[in-house]
């Protein structure tokens, strides 16, 4: 799976990729949030896609972990059977959406279209693009106590753009009760190539890896019109092995992220890091694990920390 991304050029080169797009971020991003991006903190990026009114390119800033549509619905129903204290409601309804949100950080490819009742087949033309100039993956070698991380890259792209899917909802504030319209989206995912199953090599979602995409293939993904064939076409590419570049890096997570000052993209040399492919992990699992981590949930679960939407939707680097 990818629940890790970097971004270290600028929104304006982004912008520059293509020909007519619209920007649409009220807000300045910290370009340094951008450099590494955990998915599980339900983080602002910035997104390309094509509007639904218009069919015009935009940019915008969106949350990773889709908003169902259904969202607005759950929380009037809790707020009619829920009693006068609001303020709990909107609490605890906070609570379960960042769970449901966390479990949708991921789309897998075969759920678009192998499952039409699936919440992805009704947002299959809500697509778009994800900038990054690299997405971190983390090994699991027999014996070593912690995962290393990798920044993978393509190879020949500077700037390069992940397919994902997205939703726009319209959700009251879970502070102010107005209602507002949050937008959110979801990188697709598939089955890993030769050196990406090296890599991402442990747990119930290992072998999976972000759909990447050449620049033309990924130019595609936001045709105003994409006949299932040729959906179904993109979302079968593999990248060659050899289209991928890889270095590890210093733990990117917790209280060992690296205190030299150097960003966590830079290079890191752990002493006795064997090659890929070996000391490879024993970790059994279960297979319906498989489907944990990305598993679009039609209930809302609890979650032990409350997370709320809080961006509001305002809307190829060459190397």
């Amino acid at each position: 799976m990818c629940y890790d991304l970097s971004l270290t050029t600028t929104i304006q080169r982004v912008a520059d990729c293509f020909l007519e797009i619209k920007q649409d971020i009220a807000t300045e991003l910290d370009a340094s949030s951008l450099v590494h991006v955990e998915g599980n903190a339900l983080s602002p990026y910035p997104i390309v896609y094509r509007g639904q009114d218009d069919w015009q390119l935009h940019m915008n800033i969106m949350e990773w972990g889709i908003i169902q549509y259904n969202a607005k619905r759950d929380l009037e129903w809790k707020l009619k059977e829920g009693g006068t204290d609001q303020q709990w409601i909107y609490k605890e309804f906070a609570k379960k959406l960042a769970a449901l949100r966390v479990s949708m950080l991921n789309c897998r490819c075969d759920r678009i279209w192998g499952n039409r009742n699936s919440y992805w087949f009704k947002i299959r033309d809500r697509r778009c693009l994800i900038p990054v100039d690299g997405i971190f993956e983390h090994r699991a070698i027999e014996g070593w106590k912690n995962k290393i991380p990798y920044l993978v890259k393509m190879r020949h792209e500077g700037t390069f753009f992940l397919p994902g899917m997205y939703s726009v909802v319209d959700l009251p504030d879970l502070a102010t009760g107005v209602t507002k319209k949050y937008a959110t989206f979801s990188l697709i995912t598939r089955p890993a190539n030769e050196l990406m199953q090296k890599i991402n090599n442990f747990g119930p979602n290992r072998g999976r890896m972000p759909l990447f995409l050449p620049f033309d293939r990924a130019m595609r993904w936001l045709d105003k019109t994409l006949p299932e064939k040729r959906y179904k076409d993109l979302l079968n590419y593999e990248i060659p092995s050899e289209e991928l570049d890889y270095v590890p890096v210093y733990s990117i997570r917790g209280e060992w992220k690296r205190k030299d000052g150097l960003p966590p993209t830079t290079p890191y040399e752990w002493p006795g890091l064997p090659p890929l492919g070996q000391m490879e992990p024993k970790m059994p699992y279960k297979a319906s694990e498989d489907l944990a981590q990305d598993s679009p949930a039609v209930r809302i679960k609890p979650l032990s920390r409350p997370t709320a939407p809080t961006v509001r939707f305002s809307g190829r680097i060459r190397p």
